[in-house]
């Protein structure tokens, strides 16, 4: 579908801005591999070949018992006798000595009854943001060539938490954002349009509503309600909304006696289209000022939340959490390095991002 001339100059002027260009790529490509986590960071094979036949445990529930071992319980895939299980095609003096049988197969001089050789497609990093690390010393463990950004407090992979938690962290900030933001610019576009009692009470309900402190309601909340992502993006909203509103409300209350809106009325054009067709896309400029702040902000609150323990349940791949513990060990410094450059760079590029946006979309601006 073309893009009108417009649009087609938008996209032409955020081009031409090569930082948030270039920035928006990068963005792009970390948050769609982010997207599939499971395929990067996982304690399950992708898939696995058993005598003959293919399993995808990523997806699928699969007992010990599917591969020849004794319980209905799901396979531990990282445990050394499901392991030699699968290699082996369920041979059952596994349990004796897998180690010495994997070995034997890999020297090619395992023969054994029923023996059929299988095999496991593991993500690059073979671990989950909750999984414990087999590794000797105590926690915090530094970097090496099994846990390239080390360990934390509870022995868990950094570096499979960054992955999952950088998912989570956009996610979390794109919701909020992009639910906040409909229901702040309706909001502010209903003030500015009517103006009069409407902007009047409207404006009390917002300075009430200001006025409740936040971390409070939080806490009582999740004392009532427990922990969780989606009560957290609501709370996150119910307060958030508010910070668009005096930008798109100004915006209206400048446009609304301006001569094209005269004439929309004039010719009988109903309010919700002079609003929103008219009006809105006059307003966008500051606008989309305002929203580099408030995508920094969700994420700064996230990661604040998290910090004080009151943001996501403490098994989340939390970002915030991990700040937390580079603040408790300092002997470790790789955690705080990791939640530094993590947040730095998911913030500049965000910053970026928004600034090449509001660029675009400001007809006074040109790009060579």
């Amino acid at each position: 579908m073309a893009l009108s001339a417009i649009n087609a100059r938008r996209w032409r002027n955020f081009k031409s801005n090569h930082r948030a260009y270039w920035s928006m790529w990068i963005f792009a490509v970390l948050f769609g591999l982010s997207l599939f986590a499971e395929f990067i960071a996982y304690d399950k094979p992708i898939l696995v070949n058993y005598r003959g036949e293919y399993y995808a445990p990523i997806w699928n529930f699969y007992p010990e018992t599917e591969f020849g071992g004794d319980f209905q319980t799901e396979a531990i895939y990282r445990d050394p006798e499901v392991r030699c299980l699968i290699r082996s095609g369920g041979v059952y003096d596994c349990f004796d000595d897998p180690e010495a049988i994997m070995q034997a197969i890999d020297a090619g001089t395992y023969e054994a009854e029923g023996f059929e050789e299988g095999w496991a497609l593991w993500p690059p990093i073979p671990y989950s943001y909750d999984t414990t690390v087999d590794r000797p010393g105590a926690a915090p463990l530094p970097p090496n060539e099994q846990n390239l950004l080390g360990t934390d407090r509870s022995k868990r992979d950094v570096l499979a938490r960054v992955v999952h938690g950088f998912r989570l962290s956009v996610v979390f900030t794109l919701l909020v954002t992009g639910l906040s933001s409909i229901i702040g610019i309706a909001a502010g576009a209903i003030q500015g349009y009517f103006g009069g009692w409407t902007d009047l009470i409207f404006q009390r309900i917002i300075e009430i509503w200001q006025a409740t402190p936040q971390l409070y309601v939080i806490i009582i909340m999740f004392a009532i309600l427990g922990r969780g992502f989606w009560l957290l993006v609501i709370l996150m909203v119910l307060f958030g909304w508010m910070a668009l509103v005096g930008v798109v409300r100004a915006e209206f209350l400048r446009a609304r006696n301006l001569e094209y809106v005269r004439a929309a009325k004039a010719l009988g054009v109903g309010n919700m289209t002079i609003m929103f067709r008219h009006m809105l896309p006059n307003a966008m400029v500051a606008t989309l000022t305002m929203l580099p702040f408030i995508v920094t902000g969700t994420i700064s609150a996230l990661a604040v939340l998290d910090f004080l323990g009151f943001g996501l349940p403490s098994s989340a791949p939390s970002l915030g959490e991990l700040t937390l513990q580079a603040k408790q060990n300092l002997e470790a410094p790789w955690l705080a390095f990791t939640a530094f450059f993590t947040f730095a760079i998911m913030l500049s590029l965000l910053v970026f991002i928004f600034e090449g946006v509001r660029d675009a979309f400001d007809p006074r601006k040109t790009f060579k």
